[in-house]
């Protein structure tokens, strides 16, 4: 029994250092939550989300730094409806990395200095997110279509929404990162925004729509995996 429990013990020991060092290497460096707003013919209209960005550090540094999130969606009512990618374009190319150091542009631009990428946990307040660091935005005439996708310009919106719809702005604000893996809300800390496949139910369809969606909408093409980065990770 003495050699059982012993056993036991050191099996218990290396679950919890192994366990431990699992949330190391997957706890994010900062969360930040993404808003936009959009002023609409029936008031001012809202969506959020937060977003949860994750360095690497594994050990043999092979990885990169991640992002854990959803594109923001914004009901505009009348049928009508805005999504804020996870995804910049750079000239003919769709940039999925970008969206990883969008708060911590943010904030050093309205700072006027750098921010440390080891600092943005500790930083405060919101701050706007202006020019190119304004992710892709896309509606979508069909929520259940995704080849209904129209690219949206943020300084011209009404071309694809309407008259009396315009692009408000955009914010950023790093919120606490509690204590993930149980970030469930409340003291122990902001959740990821999830649920967008309950408005665009496609994107848990096993084939391509995610791609559908972008080519629809004009954008760069990318391979099927990364398309649907540009609404969802993990």
């Amino acid at each position: 029994m003495g050699f059982i429990s012993k056993w036991a013990g050191l099996l218990g020991l290396l679950a919890l250092i192994v366990g431990g060092d699992q949330i190391r290497i997957n706890r994010p460096d900062h969360k930040y939550r993404l808003t936009v707003e959009v002023t609409t013919p029936d008031g001012i209209k809202t969506g959020s989300g937060v977003l949860a960005v994750v360095p690497d550090r594994n050990y043999n540094r092979s990885g990169r730094t991640t992002m854990r999130g959803e594109a923001v969606f914004v009901d505009l009512g009348r049928g009508k409806n805005l999504v804020a990618l996870l995804a910049h374009q750079q000239g003919d190319k769709l940039d999925l990395d970008d969206i990883n150091y969008l708060a911590l542009r943010a904030y050093s631009a309205a700072r006027g200095s750098r921010v440390s990428f080891k600092d943005m946990s500790r930083q405060t307040g919101i701050v706007p997110v202006q020019g190119e660091l304004i992710p892709v935005l896309v509606s979508f005439g069909d929520l259940k279509d995704p080849a209904s996708a129209r690219l949206v310009d943020s300084g011209h919106s009404e071309v694809v929404l309407g008259d009396g719809y315009a692009i408000r702005g955009f914010s950023a604000e790093v919120v606490p990162n509690g204590f993930w893996p149980i970030d469930f809300g409340g003291p122990l800390g902001e959740p990821v925004t999830r649920g967008l496949h309950s408005k665009l139910s496609w994107l848990a369809r096993p084939d391509a729509p995610a791609a559908t969606a972008l080519q629809a909408a004009g954008l760069p093409a990318v391979e099927p995996a990364a398309a649907r980065e540009a609404f969802a990770r993990k």
